[in-house]
């Protein structure tokens, strides 16, 4: 699937969570109200739609290696080595497991700078993802990338606590709707990895088709924004 696919979805899982789980699902421990705060919904949204770009940091060519320039660039590359190309130690059980536990552990262990590093982060991988930037690959769609992300850390940073219960669901759940859209293209994923048995449930053809890009995507965009409106006025 597509970045934008990918983003889309990611936002459209968070939506749905926040509407169908109890709170203690992805807040350890409950919030004082018994559920999310606007504020956090609203920052879930665009942060678990960044995640969801995480388990691309295997390819090279995609919209996450753009989305900082060369460093990023750089970065996929030596990631799409070591574990082993696209869609392979990434794409699996396993890297959804590990994020979500190093988004705990550095919370925990390293504090607010790593919140708010990630936070920079996500945000750049949702505008990116999002088209909210110049396309392309040059300083003009890159710079205003981070230019919005950093204007949007700032801005989350007076929401935002030390170490929000939630975020590391939220990291986890993007890169596990990443794994689920992926497995509905022919080549699939290996979920299981290091295992070789790959897991595929081809409803999608082709990446980028209009299947994709003029019906799932616009869907996953309508029924987010429900799904927060639903959340927000339903829990004051």
């Amino acid at each position: 699937m597509l970045g934008h696919s990918h983003a889309t979805s990611g936002a459209l899982a968070w939506s749905a969570a926040a509407v169908a789980l109890p709170v203690t699902a992805f807040t350890y421990p409950v919030v004082s109200s018994g559920h999310l705060g606007a504020a956090d919904l609203l920052l879930g949204t665009f942060l678990t739609a960044g995640a969801a770009l995480l388990p691309d940091a295997d390819h090279p060519n995609g919209t996450i290696a753009h989305v900082l320039g060369p460093v990023s660039h750089y970065l996929c590359k030596i990631i799409s080595k070591v574990s082993g190309g696209h869609r392979h130690a990434t794409h699996s059980f396993a890297f959804v497991g590990a994020v979500a536990f190093g988004t705990w552990a550095g919370e925990h262990w390293v504090g607010r700078g790593f919140t708010l590093a990630l936070v920079f982060f996500l945000l750049a991988l949702a505008v990116r993802a999002l088209n909210l930037c110049p396309p392309g690959k040059g300083f003009r769609s890159w710079g205003t990338v981070v230019l919005l992300a950093v204007a949007g850390t700032f801005a989350m940073d007076h929401w935002i606590s030390d170490k929000p219960s939630w975020l590391p669901f939220c990291v986890g759940l993007g890169a596990l709707i990443h794994l689920v859209g992926d497995c509905l293209t022919d080549r699939g994923c290996r979920l299981f990895w290091p295992l070789q048995w790959r897991t595929s449930l081809p409803l999608i053809e082709r990446t980028g088709n209009r299947l994709e890009t003029w019906v799932l995507s616009p869907l996953f965009a309508i029924g987010t924004m429900v799904l927060l409106w639903y959340s927000i006025t339903h829990n004051p």
